[in-house]
């Protein structure tokens, strides 16, 4: 037996990616992994089908269109997001204004308005009939024609509607970068004459690069999911296309090669943020923290502080939620109706079902990583992570198709062998939905349960190892009450997602059943504005708890926040904290 063991250990060591042996824990992550990337492959499967006689018409006509149309939103956007999301991100993180504490929280508002929803707001304020233009005629006594007023249904107005409600991803990237940066590199900047603007822009920018990059990527692959508003506003891209084919052209093989091609735009945000982060190392320069002092803003300066600060909250959440709550107290006989009572209960249960399902597999991948290890357990988990990259249009395609083909194929074979039809099992069923669901947003429960179970010391795995616990009892009483915290988050992250969700449920929901966004959305495109209203306001509430709990997490993510709260308070352990020396990572 020990002379075998030195040409295993050689041998694992000239192959490190080979696993012992498979595990059913590794069995079941790959099984996992491969169940949930199936809408992904059927997608890039119908690329290599004949094309159909409406993808080369689409290809001659509309393509170019949708190409354009999605890029000039992608520039739009992203350079929206840079100038508003960077600035802030620095303002509240180094300096100091009156109503500092307030916005550090406050600017993260948005998140909660889905950008259909303020695009429906903003829409009812601004459009000919909305009592902005109306103050300005009763103002001037213009008439229909005789003002200029921008156009909000228009590709401009897309962009700003985008760029209100995604620049948080990069203001909180961004943000947690500038907080946990190396202090000793910007006190270094200051003793070198460095003022607050060489300081930000040779020092503090460049080493938040990576979070800034990450932060932008995450904004325009919204942008390229995003379906309600750019169909409320008529703009052609691939999401209204794919829609237009699947429903009024009636071609599943064509939408399924526009879906390819939306999906390639993806996969080339995702490989350029993945490259500009190999191309560069950031590092700290010390790993002791102490406090830096903040830069004190006064006069024009704090004003002007306060205005960049104020005006993005104001357009991206107060003005559209007071807007919302005016028509939902107008039409309180349809908030009140027994019909919407039901529609609550439909969203709210969907999104209970749809976290459930995606904790549970997160926990399954996670557990079978830190179980099994190894590279296939790693690509296993890394393959059920990337739905979340992958637009709601795309995934709801991917599923439709071989569900539908699935229950045809069976109540045709039961028709022919016994005469009986099986119907619909699949496809138009709240599987069906909460399928795409879970391949769309396991990436978000799967990250927080990872962070959860990587706060476990291995030497408790090993203490319940020794008392004679298999792992999956490990799991059930060791880990999972440790972890109730998180797994907690990680529901409500992925309720408050499904809550949102608007494409994939306009696919996939079952004949006559809605839900919060779906009716909002419906009601929205038949101009009732005011009566979407109670919809979209519960939506934003909701949408109100994850963004609380994002700024309680940035909060204590700087370095040494605990050491300073027990200077405060005088409690053992005051010193000051070593943290690791390591580079930013977003």
């Amino acid at each position: 037996m020990n002379a075998i063991l030195p040409s295993r250990a050689a041998h694992e060591r000239r192959w490190p990616l080979l696993p012992r042996r498979p595990s059913l824990w590794q069995l079941t992550s790959v099984t996992v992994a491969l169940v949930l990337a199936l809408p992904v492959l059927v997608i890039f499967g119908h690329v290599f089908l004949p094309s159909t006689d409406v993808w080369v018409h689409l290809r001659e006509t509309m393509l170019g269109e949708y190409v354009t149309n999605s890029l000039l939103l992608l520039f739009g956007v992203g350079v929206g997001v840079l100038v508003i999301g960077i600035p802030v991100a620095w303002l509240v993180s180094v300096c100091e204004f009156p109503g500092r504490r307030i916005f550090q929280w406050a600017l993260m508002l948005p998140l909660a308005m889905p950008a259909y929803i303020i695009a429906y707001t903003y829409t009812g304020m601004l459009d000919f009939t909305g009592p902005v233009q109306v103050l300005i005629r009763d103002l001037t006594g213009l008439g229909y024609g005789q003002y200029w007023f921008p156009e909000i249904r228009s590709l401009t107005g897309a962009m700003l509607m985008l760029t209100l409600v995604l620049y948080p991803y990069v203001y909180l990237l961004t943000r947690a970068a500038f907080l946990e940066q190396s202090v000793c590199v910007l006190e270094v900047s200051r003793t070198l004459g460095s003022g607050p603007y060489a300081g930000f822009f040779r020092v503090a920018l460049p080493l938040a690069r990576p979070a800034v990059i990450a932060g932008l990527t995450l904004a325009l692959m919204e942008v390229l999911a995003d379906y309600g508003t750019v169909a409320y506003f008529g703009i052609p891209t691939f999401t209204t296309g794919i829609f237009r084919t699947w429903y009024g052209l009636a071609d599943p093989g064509a939408a399924a090669q526009l879906a390819a091609v939306l999906l390639s735009f993806v996969f080339v945000l995702i490989l350029l943020e993945r490259w500009s982060r190999m191309r560069a190392r950031f590092h700290h320069t010390s790993s002791r923290y102490s406090t830096l002092p903040r830069y004190q803003l006064r006069g024009w300066k704090a004003a002007a502080a306060v205005t960049a600060c104020l005006l993005p909250i104001l357009l991206g959440f107060l003005i559209p939620a007071a807007q919302l709550s005016l028509w939902a107290a107008r039409t309180t006989d349809h908030w009140m109706n027994p019909a919407f009572a039901e529609l609550v209960f439909n969203t709210f249960s969907l999104a209970a079902m749809a976290a459930v399902i995606a904790v549970a597999l997160a926990l399954i991948l996670a557990y079978a990583r830190r179980m099994q290890g190894g590279f296939i357990t790693g690509l296993a988990v890394r393959v059920a992570g990337m739905g979340y990259a992958v637009p709601g249009t795309v995934i709801a395609i991917g599923v439709m198709l071989p569900f539908a083909w699935f229950d045809n194929t069976l109540d045709a074979f039961m028709r022919e062998q016994f005469g009986v039809s099986t119907g619909l099992l699949l496809s138009g069923t709240l599987v069906a939905l909460l399928f795409a669901y879970a391949v769309r947003f396991l990436a978000v429960s799967l990250q927080t349960v990872e962070a959860g179970l990587g706060k476990i010391k291995p030497s408790m795995d090993d203490a319940a190892r020794s008392l004679g616990m298999r792992p999956l009892a490990t799991l059930t009483r060791v880990h999972l009450p440790i972890m109730r915290g998180t797994l907690l988050t990680a529901l409500l992250l992925v309720f408050v997602d499904v809550l949102k969700e608007l494409p994939a449920t306009l696919i996939l929901r079952p004949f006559d059943f809605n839900t919060l966004a779906v009716r909002a959305f419906e009601l929205a495109g038949d101009e009732r504005l005011a009566e979407s209203s109670s919809a979209a306001l519960a939506i934003v509430l909701v949408g109100l708890l994850p963004v609380i709990l994002l700024s309680l997490t940035i909060e204590r993510s700087r370095p040494g926040q605990r050491q300073r709260a027990r200077q405060r308070t005088g409690s053992p352990g005051s010193e000051p904290l070593a943290v690791p020396a390591g580079a930013q990572a977003a």
